[in-house]
């Protein structure tokens, strides 16, 4: 498959031409280093910068008590809803410390090498307390089940899995430089939601938002990381106001595997109820989440979990619950699909689990369990309204594809070779939710001709490598029937439009795209308009072809502006909730006296609606499978009995796939347009990491032939591997 559109940033990023925020260059400005906890969770008792202000090229330090007005994280930026919200989370610890990391000063210097210096001058003293978890939220989805329906069930099985925590590490740690002007600032960080920060840090400040400019440059990646207000930003902003100076804070590999935001972190329970030919008759879901110390908007996350517990099946009783735990962990958040990994990963290991109870094949047992297509839109028993689908098509593309009978075939053959190494298969049909909640399912978007023949985009999306630069100009010009040379794109950029809402939860094309496609088709319309106003005729004798507007002359819609002015269309544009869905299919290899796993084959079939741009497309498809694969096989964080990450070597320590350990993955697609907006899109880029790990998982069970799923939980190291084959 190849791209739609020639890619515009790949030459200027590839070349080292890009432009970050350790690249911007602020006459005066000082750089950050945070002195942090080395410490899950104690009682500060003092933090001494004394010595650290007398190192050369250190232009200050500070601790919480020395700066007595420094904010902390608004409640407004956390969770507000939590039960256990009231606890704050401070810019710089005063009292207490809550995770390992936790920022007690800050040190600037007239560079990052003498920040550090200064840093390591500062002298602390904590006393050490023992671990404490509080219980910050609960919820539910979906109705509670009778004990008749589990006590007539002819199967029910059950299972513990855990969603290990996970390090989100993008290319790009979070940067953050803050410059004071006359009456205001100018921020540029790489945010996901460039308005959020604005308006968070207006709030924090007592001012109004316009005071405020927040600017997105080239961003190395995010995967949810990136779309909060942090402890340090806040510092950041306080101090260069305070001192009237720039001040900018890049956090470096180690500090962000210290410190960075965290995903997944869940321990979850599960019953499945089948009647004796395989049809589900009930699914029960309980979720233990670890949220971090702090009940920021991670403390909500597992609903998410919750909501889309029912996957791709017709299971007439669906209930879900969640309880989310205040630990000495860095906050949970976001991470790469955000909750509906760790749904589908308890739901498919199930289903296979259920299988080998019934003795059917896996694949047989999902078929009969499919939502069908006719029954779209489907309401789901814990509320999510699929908007369209058709799994079995997935499913089917993805056998054919794999080649699932000659897999079980050479399965069946190693079986009866007492010296061959025993190969699984495994399988994932999954559903996820793209757009986002309600009351975020819209965007601010813009299109503007200019007097040169040049138009211009806006959009409130912040880019953190899904190539906007290329799809959105693309898209608008091939709305307006023109090159897209002539389109020029403004987004990261509070500036650019009123307000905006960022890029998270796959919300690129589904809401971005479609409402630049519906600004330039309003543009369209009102050149028209004013055409048919300088023509004195009526707008249904005028028409729009490649920038020119017809009547009863022809006039360019540079001349057009020219004549009559500035010409935009500017519109909140709102979507509705997207269910993009897929299936995986898994082969592996196990050497049960080693514990190693070769995946051999990985087939991801994806339908995200209609793809604007497959290439596209498909590279966040293959990405999202290569995280997959880390999750299943080898990120996990080792903490030591103190709770504390033991991460020395860095990435030698959390171990990410390399080119070494991709197997060959074969993507393919299925295309079921959602109704819900005019292109027909759906999120995509999120999908490996829900597909693949259960599928990887399953393959493993099936190896080994395991009746326990529990004794498998991810990420399966040789240690998990060779103890499970025993």
């Amino acid at each position: 498959m190849v791209e739609r559109w020639l890619r515009r940033e790949d030459e200027r990023l590839l070349t080292g031409a890009g432009r970050y925020v350790a690249d911007i260059r602020v006459p005066g400005c000082l750089e950050a280093a945070f002195v942090r906890s080395p410490v899950a969770h104690g009682v500060v008792r003092e933090v001494d910068c004394s010595a650290a202000r007398e190192v050369p090229g250190v232009a200050g330090a500070w601790a919480a008590a020395d700066l007595p007005d420094l904010p902390s994280v608004p409640v407004s930026a956390m969770m507000a809803a939590a039960d256990d919200a009231g606890r704050e989370w401070p810019a710089l610890a005063r009292d207490r410390v809550r995770y390992p990391g936790e920022a007690l000063a800050v040190v600037l210097g007239d560079d990052r090498y003498r920040a550090e210096d200064g840093a390591a001058q500062v002298v602390t003293w904590i006393d050490e307390l023992p671990p404490e978890e509080v219980v910050a939220f609960h919820g539910e989805a979906g109705e509670p089940i009778g004990d008749d329906v589990w006590e007539r069930a002819a199967v029910v099985v059950e299972g513990h899995y855990r969603q290990q925590l996970l390090m989100p590490s993008p290319m790009e740690c979070r940067t953050f430089l803050c410059e004071p002007t006359g009456d205001g600032l100018v921020v540029w960080s790489g945010h996901q939601a460039p308005h959020r920060l604005r308006m968070e840090l207006a709030g924090l400040l007592g001012w109004p938002v316009e005071r405020i400019r927040v600017t997105v440059p080239d961003t190395g990646g995010a995967f949810g990381s990136k779309s909060a207000l942090f402890p340090e930003y806040i510092a950041v902003v306080h101090l260069a106001l305070r001192l009237g100076r720039p001040v900018r804070w890049v956090e470096d590999r180690r500090e962000s595997m210290l410190v960075a935001t965290r995903g997944r972190g869940q321990d979850q329970r599960v019953r499945l109820a089948a009647d004796d030919a395989g049809k589900l008759l009930a699914y029960e879901l309980s979720i233990d989440a670890d949220v971090g110390a702090y009940p920021h908007l991670g403390a909500g996350l597992p609903m998410q979990t919750a909501w889309m517990a029912t996957g791709p099946y017709l299971t007439p009783q669906v209930h879900a619950t969640v309880r989310s735990v205040l630990t000495h962990a860095m906050v949970t958040y976001p991470y790469r699909g955000a909750g509906r990994p760790e749904a589908a990963s308890a739901l498919e290991r199930t289903m296979d689990t259920l299988a080998r109870r019934l003795g059917m094949d896996p694949v047989e047992l999902r078929r009969r369990n499919f939502i069908p297509p006719e029954r779209f839109p489907y309401l789901t028993p814990t509320g999510r309204d699929y908007d369209s689908g058709n799994h079995a098509a997935a499913l089917d593309l993805a056998l054919t594809t794999f080649g699932y009978d000659a897999w079980r075939a050479e399965q069946a053959r190693r079986r009866a070779d007492p010296d061959a190494r025993p190969i699984g298969i495994g399988l994932c049909c999954y559903v996820e939710r793209s757009g986002g909640e309600a009351g975020g399912l819209h965007e601010y978007v813009g299109v503007e001709a200019g007097d040169d023949g040049t138009f211009t985009a806006r959009c409130g999306a912040a880019p953190s490598g899904q190539s906007h630069e290329t799809v959105f100009p693309a898209l608008v010009a091939e709305t307006l029937g023109v090159d897209a040379v002539r389109v020029h794109l403004l987004e990261g950029d509070t500036t650019a439009t009123p307000d905006g809402v960022g890029s998270f939860a796959s919300r690129s094309a589904q809401i971005d795209g479609a409402g630049l496609q519906h600004a330039a088709t309003l543009l369209m319309d009102r050149a028209r308009e004013r055409a048919a106003t300088l023509w004195e005729v009526p707008v249904e004798e005028t028409s729009w072809a490649e920038g020119v507007v017809h009547g009863p002359s022809s006039i360019d819609v540079a001349e057009l502006v020219k004549l009559t002015g500035p010409l935009r269309a500017d519109e909140r544009y709102e979507a509705g909730m997207a269910f993009p869905f897929g299936a995986h299919v898994a082969v592996v290899e196990v050497d049960p006296d080693l514990g190693t796993v070769e995946v051999l084959r990985l087939v991801a079939v994806d339908d995200c609606g209609h793809p604007i741009d497959p290439g596209v497309v498909r590279g966040q498809a293959f990405g999202s499978a290569v995280q997959g694969l880390g999750q299943a096989l080898y990120e996990g964080i080792p903490f030591d009995e103190h709770l504390v990450p033991q991460v020395p070597g860095g990435l030698l320590d959390y171990l990410l796939p390399t080119y070494a350990e991709i197997p060959p993955i074969d993507l393919r697609e299925t295309s079921t347009p959602s109704p819900r907006t005019p292109l027909g899109a759906k999120g995509a880029g999120e999908s490996g990491c829900i597909g693949t790990p259960p599928a990887i998982v399953n393959a493993v069970a099936d190896a080994l032939e395991l009746t326990d799923p529990d004794v498998l939980q991810m990420p399966l190291t040789p240690d998990v591997v060779w103890r499970a084959a025993r």
